[in-house]
């Protein structure tokens, strides 16, 4: 029998391709991104706000939940920062 499960890379630009779609932002890439027993769970950056200078524009990190078909069941957003800012220290050393 096939494994007819989409590839990883496939579930990151899908991932990335819903959430664009739901939320009418710019997705930037993925910063986080593993495998959990019911599917994917990733976190993913785009910019809410463009500014200029681009290192002013508001970003902000979304985690979004995926079935195991790489279809989108939730997200929340859990960050915002400006681009030109560095992350203080986070817990867990993420």
């Amino acid at each position: 029998m096939a494994d007819d499960r989409p590839s990883p890379m496939e579930v990151l630009r899908h991932a990335c391709a819903q959430l664009g779609e739901l939320t009418g932002m710019a997705v930037e890439g993925a910063s986080s991104f593993a495998q959990t027993e019911g599917g994917w769970q990733l976190e993913v950056e785009v910019m809410e706000l463009a500014r200029v200078p681009d290192t002013m524009s508001l970003m902000a990190t979304y985690q979004v939940e995926l079935d195991a078909e790489g279809q989108l069941t939730g997200y929340r957003r859990v960050r915002r920062y400006e681009r030109g800012r560095a992350d203080s220290q986070r817990a867990g050393g993420r």
